[in-house]
């Protein structure tokens, strides 16, 4: 029996690859699972700034509201172990969320990663920059006013 290779042979075919098996939200997710404290605190203060109280509180059974009253703002610095409450599963919710209220947020989430020296070596970041710059080649490319199968602009 052959075996597909592990890897696809050009960067391309591997982001494509990755797209059809994971999803933002939940390489997001894994990369705030594997982040230190600083680090989960620059994405949380990026995904949390488009987003009101209201939303907020909607999404994570509160969680990210709460963060966002004790934490600070625009100074934010909520506690470790108030970071450390925020699951997987949350995160993703959250990713959701904001990509359809701004996914310019979302993209910018790959110039915090490069920039992050500690999240430079995580494979998950790495994925998760390659699938978000080739989502914003993707939404470059598209006309304007083009609406996917769900009937959103792209």
């Amino acid at each position: 029996m052959h075996e597909a290779p592990l890897f696809p042979p050009n960067a391309s075919q591997a982001t494509t690859l990755v797209t059809t098996r994971v999803e933002i939200p939940d390489l997001v997710a894994q990369v705030y699972e594997a982040a230190p404290p600083e680090e989960r605190r620059a994405l949380l203060a990026m995904l949390l700034r488009p987003l009101g109280l209201l939303s907020l509180a909607a999404i994570g059974n509160g969680i990210f509201a709460h963060l966002r009253l004790h934490g600070g703002w625009p100074d934010f610095r909520p506690p470790g172990e108030d970071l450390d409450r925020v699951r997987a599963s949350d995160i993703a919710a959250l990713v959701h969320h904001v990509q359809q209220v701004s996914i310019e947020t979302v993209q910018g989430l790959a110039a915090l990663l490069k920039g992050s020296p500690v999240l430079a070596g995580s494979a998950a970041a790495a994925m998760l920059v390659a699938v978000l710059l080739q989502h914003s080649r993707r939404r470059r490319a598209e006309p304007a006013g083009h609406t996917d199968e769900a009937g959103t602009a792209g």
